[in-house]
């Protein structure tokens, strides 16, 4: 019953994302803030596809403990994608506040990016045992956290000082994702039961994609 339900809701979130990202690409009508949105968008999607996938073959076939490698190296690939996300959220930020200057914050973004990314190539990860030290999991969600909160915090107070209704929820997205995504990294290997979560934190992923969607669409349209 789990491999049914958690690959559907999969097969439903991949297709959702990846065809909202490729649609805002399209229609963005050379609104570079909505082209970004929607490449953010399919950048989630194929990455998180990597991990997915496999998950869902290995729930459907002969269980995960038979797909360890590919798993890890799924969540590897899906972890260098994640930061790209932020990366990329960053500069809808930017564009959509016309954000100018400000090297110190840029600066700040890609430091974390790259000091996040450094962590993932580490081998000490060994994403490909079944293993894998739970202190490397919290080594490199440390920056990827510090980005995030970064990333809240802009879009707090930005879509606040412009009374951006559009975009007002888009901090709680990632305050979701996150909160929902912590205790997954902290406890899952433990209590599997928390793996669970990754169901809403995807779901908040989702809201996040819809948020710039639904605003191409009435801002685009106008």
């Amino acid at each position: 019953m789990q491999a049914i339900v958690e690959t559907l809701f999969d097969v439903v979130y991949l297709v959702s994302v990846i065809t909202i990202g490729l649609v805002m690409i399209r229609k963005s009508r050379g609104n570079r803030q909505f082209r970004l949105f929607g490449l953010m968008a399919v950048v989630l999607g194929a990455g998180d596809s990597f991990h997915l996938i496999p998950r869902a073959i290995a729930l459907c076939t002969t269980g995960l403990e038979n797909y360890t490698v590919a798993l890890g190296i799924g969540k590897w690939i899906t972890s260098v994608t994640m930061t790209v996300f932020y990366v990329l959220l960053y500069y809808v930020w930017r564009q959509r506040y016309k954000v100018q200057g400000q090297a110190g914050l840029t600066a700040a973004v890609y430091g974390l990016a790259a000091v996040r990314v450094a962590l993932c190539m580490m081998p000490q990860n060994q994403w490909l045992s079944a293993d894998a030290p739970l202190s490397w999991g919290i080594y490199r969600n440390i920056p990827f956290a510090l980005l995030g909160l970064l990333v809240i915090v802009l879009f707090y107070r930005s879509a606040k000082e412009h009374n951006d209704r559009a975009f007002r929820f888009m901090w709680l997205t990632i305050v979701l994702s996150f909160g929902f995504y912590i205790p997954v990294v902290l406890w899952a290997d433990t209590v599997p039961l928390i793996g669970m979560l990754m169901i809403p934190k995807t779901c908040a992923y989702v809201w996040t994609v819809l948020i710039g969607y639904f605003a191409m669409k009435k801002e685009c349209a106008a």
